[in-house]
């Protein structure tokens, strides 16, 4: 086959995986009162980061977000951004 001068490639752009933090390091702990940790995990707007955006496993992503869910209910986090 030869190649036309219309033809175009696209390049290929590779991201580098992320890793997941709970895994890399065996000490951190995920815990509902721990708000430092929780609050790196959660939007400006109160929500709940994704798994694909925080480089976190499936397993600690769902621990993740029980943790977040509890501290809502006993008022260490916010449900929402506050209104003003």
């Amino acid at each position: 086959m030869k190649r036309g001068k219309g033809i175009k490639r696209k390049k290929t752009f590779y991201q580098k995986r992320k890793i997941c933090r709970f895994c890399a390091d065996s000490s951190a702990e995920i815990f509902y009162r721990d708000f430092n940790t929780l609050k790196h995990f959660i939007t400006e707007r109160g929500k709940i980061i994704p798994r694909r955006i925080s480089g976190n496993c499936a397993k600690h992503q769902r621990h993740l977000t029980r943790a977040i869910k509890r501290a809502r209910v006993v008022s260490i986090m916010p449900f929402t951004a506050s209104a003003g």
